[in-house]
């Protein structure tokens, strides 16, 4: 769909004689960031205009005087006091933001050059938790965790086993949440880490197996459950202790049957 809206958009500048010198360049970079936009130009002659247009919308210009003219209350001011424009007229954007992504063209007589820029939000440090909804007794070996981030968009979370890349799951909409699943075993000795990224930055978390999983064993399999092993183990030491008791008083009556004898 953004293919075919580039194809008409420079469809119309053919239209009005503009001559589109290169491909659609396409530029990244995280927010709070500031970008430079190559005009493809390398200089400025006397009786040229260079222009930059966001989308349709005027926003900077170079005089044949080489006089910058920057349009801050255009685009709803959104550029305001954030544009530069250096000799051979390209444009840095100072402290990008997320509403700055968009098709940015600068033209020169009958030449137009065109830049698609992302600016990525900076990416959260995915949680992980237990899933206490997929814990029940039947899988009392195993444990149930979920990673997730909210408020996010283009971005893939994963996990990973050691150093592969065991599941993941991508979101394209503009500020979503994204969760993936993982049943472990209880003793598995292997080390998981949960990674979300997008093409220019990541973030990881390390699962601790020992802090997350041994403690849903207890929490999430059930109160009944739980209120069940402790007696289980409480029974197993009273019985323990018995048979201590037991042998020790046996010893004791051998020692002295013999002592009489």
């Amino acid at each position: 769909m953004f293919d075919t809206f580039i194809f008409f958009w420079l469809f119309s500048w053919s239209l009005t004689g503009v001559f589109v010198a290169d491909a659609v360049k396409s530029e990244s970079v995280t927010e709070g960031e500031s970008v430079s936009l190559n005009s493809s130009f390398t200089q400025i002659h006397r009786d040229e205009e260079i222009n930059w247009k966001f989308g349709d919308i005027l926003i900077a210009k170079v005089k044949k005087n080489k006089e910058s003219k920057f349009f801050g209350d255009n685009a709803e001011g959104r550029f305001r006091d954030r544009l530069k424009l250096d000799q051979t007229g390209s444009l840095t954007i100072i402290n990008s933001r997320t509403t700055d992504s968009g098709l940015y063209s600068v033209s020169r007589d009958t030449t137009i050059n065109t830049i698609n820029l992302t600016v990525y939000a900076h990416l959260p440090v995915p949680v992980i938790s237990r899933d206490s909804s997929q814990c029940s007794s039947s899988s009392s070996s195993s444990c149930s965790l979920v990673c997730s981030a909210v408020n996010v968009s283009h971005v893939t979370l994963s996990w990973f086993k050691g150093n592969s890349v065991f599941s993941s799951v991508s979101v394209s909409d503009l500020r979503s949440s994204i969760s993936l699943h993982l049943e472990v075993e209880y003793q598995d000795n292997n080390t998981y880490s949960c990674v979300i990224n997008n093409t220019i930055s990541h973030q990881t978390q390390h699962l601790d197996i020992t802090e997350l999983c041994y403690t849903c064993a207890v929490h999430c399999c059930g109160f009944t459950e739980a209120v069940i092993r402790l007696a289980l183990s409480a029974l197993v030491g009273v019985a323990t202790v018995a048979v201590l008791v037991y042998d020790i008083r046996s010893r004791s009556l051998q020692q002295k049957k013999s002592v009489q004898k």
